[in-house]
């Protein structure tokens, strides 16, 4: 079973969890609505207390975040997602944002070796 940690558990990012449970992923979730959290572990998901707790024992991980703004701290910032996972770990960002933003943390997350 692979484990995906889901950052972001909003109106689009909830559904998106809520299919992976479905199609027998493991995943963990984080998102500073405790709510969110609370729902997803009653849908037979974890809880991540904080970036790094979502991304830790990962395989994969999953953003679906408001703004190129939040994907930039949750990417780049300290204890986010780029200095918290491991070599292999698969990126998938399902925000809607701007291109600039995209491409930057896409370079970024190509400098420290992910492809």
């Amino acid at each position: 079973m692979a484990k995906v940690g889901f950052i972001g558990l909003g109106n689009m990012g909830m559904p998106m969890a809520e299919n992976l449970l479905k199609g027998a992923y493991e995943v963990t979730g984080f998102d500073l609505n405790a709510a969110a959290t609370e729902r997803l572990v009653d849908n037979g998901g974890s809880r991540a207390n904080s970036l790094a707790d979502a991304c830790n024992a990962a395989e994969i991980v999953i953003t679906m975040l408001p703004s190129g703004e939040q994907v930039r701290e949750v990417y780049l910032g300290a204890g986010g997602v780029l200095a918290s996972i491991r070599r292999g770990t698969l990126l998938i960002d399902s925000s809607t944002i701007d291109v600039q933003t995209a491409r930057e943390v896409a370079q970024a997350a190509q400098n420290k070796g992910f492809a």
